[in-house]
């Protein structure tokens, strides 16, 4: 039985029509010097690459949403 790796499930989301979506890097700390535009484009998710989207849906067998 193939299982899911969990840190990936944290990681990255599978939308219904089976893109892979992640979350921008720099949003933790450090807020006041970015600027209010670059933080909202930091809150929404990033469609990752095609390379990287192989490695993520190995590692989802189920499709975790």
């Amino acid at each position: 039985m193939q299982k899911t790796k969990k840190s990936v499930v944290k990681r990255f989301r599978i939308s219904a029509g089976g893109k892979v979506f992640a979350y921008h890097p720099g949003r933790r700390h450090l807020l006041q010097t970015k600027s209010a535009k670059r933080r909202r484009a930091l809150g929404r998710r990033l469609q990752v690459s095609a390379s990287v989207e192989s490695h993520v849906t190995r590692c989802l067998p189920f499709g975790s949403r």
